[in-house]
């Protein structure tokens, strides 16, 4: 059997510098790990990898699950920042002003970056067991 000690989300980048300055200057994240080749972010107990590819991100499904405390003010700090919220409008599965809400409650909304990756963030409401509900991992967007 493996033994993981961790696990961390890569995501594609064209232009390094540029995805770079959109983690850092929209996300108001810092570089943990820095090369020419790319920078390792930190978010609590997780991370995640920006590298140079010349590969393209299909952003055609979430690359990357974001959770916040408050989601209407992390949207609205987006679109101060020029991010486009991506809208929805699919059987089951419509966003209202970029957002989605579960019956639960729980909330997400999704963004592209710089590179094409499709992001999400989101608001999760806790259930009694301790469990969480995933809105933007398990609706496939």
């Amino acid at each position: 059997m493996l033994k993981i000690t961790q696990a961390y989300a890569t995501l594609p980048a064209q232009d390094i510098k540029r995805a770079r300055q959109f983690y850092e200057q929209n996300l108001g994240l810092t570089a943990e790990e820095q090369s020419d080749g790319g920078a390792m972010y930190r978010t609590g107990q997780t991370g995640f990898l920006v590298f140079q590819s010349t590969g393209k991100a299909s952003g055609d499904h979430t690359q990357l699950g974001l959770d916040v405390e408050d989601l209407n003010s992390a949207v609205s700090e987006l679109k101060g920042k020029g991010v486009r919220i991506e809208e929805f409008d699919l059987p089951n599965f419509k966003t209202v002003n970029g957002i989605y809400e579960l019956p639960d409650g729980s909330k997400s909304a999704w963004f592209k970056d710089t590179e094409g990756n499709l992001l999400s963030v989101n608001q999760m409401v806790r259930v009694a067991s301790g469990a969480s509900s995933r809105g933007g991992a398990s609706t496939n967007r």
